[in-house]
C-alpha cells in the first residue's frame, strides 16, 4: 500500500498474499521430462509481485519531496525467523518500505518459494511455486484497515492472486476508507473472478498473457473489450510491443511502443518486468500526478520496464532512469 496523510501527502499500500524466495536457474533450453541440464547461473533472491514493485518504487520516491509512506501487507514466517530477516534485509537497511502491517505466522519458519527455469534459447520462464503459509483472511485485512483514518488519502494496490478474497478486501476499503484509490493486477490466465475484481477497481493493470488467453490479439483490443465499471484508467502491457492505456469514460486509447533505440537490446532478465511497469505507473499517479499527464507516465513506465529487462534483478534502476526523470520533471 502507498500511503500519504491528507495534510500534504498520500499513504500507498501494496497488498500481496505471498512474499516468496525465488531461485532462478538459467539453462540453455527448457528441459524435456527426465532430461538433465547444467544451469549456467543461479540467482537466489526475494520475489513476489508487490514486493518487486515496492523494491523499484522505493528507488524512485524522493522522501523529502514526495513524503510517500510505503507498506507491504503480506503473511510472513515468524518475525524472528531467518527467512523473515532476509526478506526485511532485501529492501535495504534504510528502506522506506514498512512491514509493520504484515502478518507474522509464528508457527512457521519458511517463506513461500518459487523455482524458476529461465531458457537462454527463448527467454521463456517456467515457474514452480510452493507455499505453506496460511493465507491472509478478510478479518485480518479488516484489522489492518481499521488502523487508518477515513480522512486519510491512501492508494491500495493488489495482485489478483486470490480474486474472491481480494474482492472482499476492496469492498472493505470502499466501506471504511472512502478516499482510498484502488488498483489491481489482472495477470494469471484462467483464474476465476479476475473480471469481477477489475470491475471494482479505480485502476486496472492487464498482462499480455491474460489478454491473449481471453482472446485479445492486442493491448488495445483488451482495453476496449473488457468492462471496467468503476475504473478511470486501465493499462495493458505487451512485452516488446510496449503498453497501452485507456482513459474512461472517454475510452481514449493511447499506445506507447518501446523506444526505437531499445528494440534491439538483448533481454537479460524479464522476471519482474510487469511489476516494474506497475511501479512506474504508481510513481506517476501518486507522486507526479500534479505535473505529469497520464500518457507521460505511460512513457516513463515503459522506459523503466525496458531498462529493467536489460539487467539481472532490480538494483540500480532508480539511478539509471534519473536523467529521464530530471529531463522530464514537468
Amino acid at each position: 500500500m502507498l500511503s500519504r496523510k491528507v495534510e500534504h501527502k498520500v499513504p500507498v499500500k501494496l497488498s500481496k498474499w505471498v512474499i516468496n524466495q525465488e531461485a532462478v536457474n538459467t539453462v540453455p533450453h527448457c528441459p524435456e521430462e527426465d532430461e538433465k541440464l547444467r544451469a549456467s547461473s543461479l540467482c537466489i533472491r526475494r520475489g513476489g509481485n508487490c514486493p518487486n514493485s515496492l523494491e523499484v518504487l522505493q528507488q524512485l520516491v524522493q522522501p523529502q519531496q514526495d513524503a510517500v509512506r510505503m507498506y507491504l501487507i503480506s503473511p510472513l514466517p515468524s518475525k524472528l525467523s531467518p527467512a523473515t530477516q532476509r526478506i526485511k534485509a532485501s529492501f535495504g537497511e534504510s528502506s522506506p518500505v514498512s512491514l509493520e502491517h504484515s502478518l507474522y505466522r509464528e508457527t512457521h519458519t519458511e517463506a513461500a518459494s518459487s523455482y524458476i527455469i529461465r531458457s537462454e534459447q527463448t527467454g521463456s520462464r517456467t515457474l514452480v511455486n510452493y507455499n505453506d503459509l496460511p493465507e491472509m483472511t478478510i478479518g485480518e485485512f479488516q484489522a489492518v484497515v481499521r488502523k487508518f483514518s477515513p480522512d486519510d488519502e491512501t492508494w491500495w494496490h493488489f495482485e489478483g492472486r486470490i480474486p474472491h478474497t481480494t474482492l472482499e478486501c476492496v469492498r472493505t476499503l470502499r466501506d471504511k476508507l472512502p478516499n482510498a484509490q484502488i488498483s489491481v493486477e489482472v495477470e494469471k490466465p484462467g483464474r476465476d473472478g479476475l473480471r469481477a475484481l477489475a470491475a471494482e477497481a479505480n485502476v486496472v493493470f492487464y498482462s499480455k498473457s491474460w489478454a491473449e488467453s481471453s482472446g485479445h490479439g492486442s493491448a488495445e483490443s483488451c482495453l476496449m473489450s473488457e468492462k471496467q465499471r468503476k475504473a478511470s484508467l486501465a493499462f495493458c502491457t505487451w512485452g516488446a510491443g510496449g503498453a497501452a492505456m485507456c482513459q474512461f469514460p472517454k475510452q481514449q486509447v493511447v499506445h506507447c511502443p518501446v523506444e526505437s533505440r531499445a528494440k534491439s537490446v538483448t533481454v537479460v532478465d524479464s522476471v519482474g518486468a510487469g511489476d516494474t511497469f506497475i511501479a512506474g505507473m504508481l510513481y506517476s499517479l501518486v507522486c507526479r500526478n500534479k505535473t505529469w499527464d497520464v500518457s507521460h507516465g505511460l512513457r516513463f513506465a515503459v522506459h523503466l520496464a525496458t531498462t529493467k529487462v536489460q539487467r539481472e534483478g532490480f538494483q540500480g534502476l532508480g539511478a539509471d532512469v534519473h536523467d529521464w526523470l530530471v529531463g522530464n520533471a514537468s
